[in-house]
């Protein structure tokens, strides 16, 4: 098997932020908004070098995205970063109406998605996002995996003519993918080959998919593992290539299991190759307050869960 580095423990959100300081210098027409979190969003470079260019809109969500939207008309194209609660759940309405209906060229940057926003709690963690993100009509929406993919991608929806929603996190995650990579917007990453079982994982969840597939190998299972960073619009033949192949499929992802990733997989299947699947998400519930490894633990969001999946969903298939 393929051997993936972890070259060294990084946030994605610093991802995000050293993406938009390189767009800053390369694109003059690229802003940047924020609803009081600079710091927590990493944006401070990007203002030190383009003061005119960046807008300060306070606790204030709803308002920076009416702003946004009004900034495309000009040319410009706007980055609005806060938290993933806050820029989706706060301002849906604004989203809809002032964004997404009429196909402004508006980048939501949200960090601090899913339980890993840690000791914050539910409140402040959010685990429905995608689920409302996608339901948008021509939202293209993208769930990145570490430092180099989030910078990556910041740098390749800047090119991208339409709404998008970047989804990424606050904790240092391993850093594995490379460092000069062509971020596609949807084409999915096959990172490793198998016969025995897919494994479809997004953001967080793409390491623990990695090890899981490590582990699983040295047990005699031979599992295909796919990074899914855009989940819309999403790379179906990607997913039905490799489920045709294996016969069976588990999806993971930081999110709830209704709406999320696992969601479009099944509907793809359903449509197309019905096959055995297995979740492993949240299942239907809210946060709480502890450590990331401690949430990812409780809420079975690990590389530990997704062995159990793929054991569960290899017996269905034997059925």
């Amino acid at each position: 098997m393929k051997k993936y580095t972890d070259s060294g423990n990084k946030d994605t959100r610093s991802g995000f932020g050293d993406g938009l300081t390189e767009l800053g210098r390369k694109n003059p027409n690229v802003v940047a908004l924020c609803a009081d979190l600079v710091g927590s969003l990493k944006m401070q470079d990007f203002i030190d070098e383009n003061p005119d260019r960046f807008f300060q809109v306070g606790i204030a969500e709803a308002n920076m995205m009416g702003m946004a939207a009004g900034l495309t008309i000009g040319g410009k194209i706007p980055f609005a970063g806060t938290f993933a609660n806050f820029a989706t759940g706060r301002v849906y309405d604004q989203i809809r109406q002032s964004i997404a209906y009429s196909g402004k060229n508006v980048k939501i940057c949200a960090s601090h998605s899913g339980v890993t926003l840690g000791e914050d709690g539910a409140t402040h963690q959010i685990l429905e996002d995608i689920g409302l993100m996608k339901m948008l009509p021509g939202m293209t929406v993208i769930c990145t995996c570490d430092y180099n993919q989030t910078k990556a991608a910041t740098l390749a929806i800047a090119d991208h003519d339409g709404p998008v929603y970047l989804r990424f996190g606050r904790p240092k995650v391993a850093n594995f993918t490379p460092e000069d990579q062509e971020f596609q917007i949807g084409k999915a990453v096959k990172l490793y080959e198998g016969t025995d079982v897919t494994i479809i994982a997004t953001g967080h969840l793409v390491w623990e998919a990695i090890e899981a597939a490590v582990e699983l190998n040295e047990k005699g299972i031979s599992a295909e593992v796919i990074n899914i960073h855009t989940i819309k619009p999403l790379d179906e033949e990607a997913i039905l290539n490799s489920v045709k192949k294996t016969g069976c499929v588990v999806t993971a992802e930081e999110h709830n299991f209704l709406g999320g990733l696992g969601e479009s997989v099944a509907r793809t299947l359903a449509l197309n190759h019905p096959a055995p699947q297995e979740f492993v998400a949240t299942q239907d519930t809210f946060g709480e307050s502890g450590t990331p490894e401690q949430l990812m633990e409780k809420y079975g969001l690990n590389s530990d869960a997704i062995i159990n999946a793929v054991r569960n969903v290899m017996k269905r298939k034997k059925q």
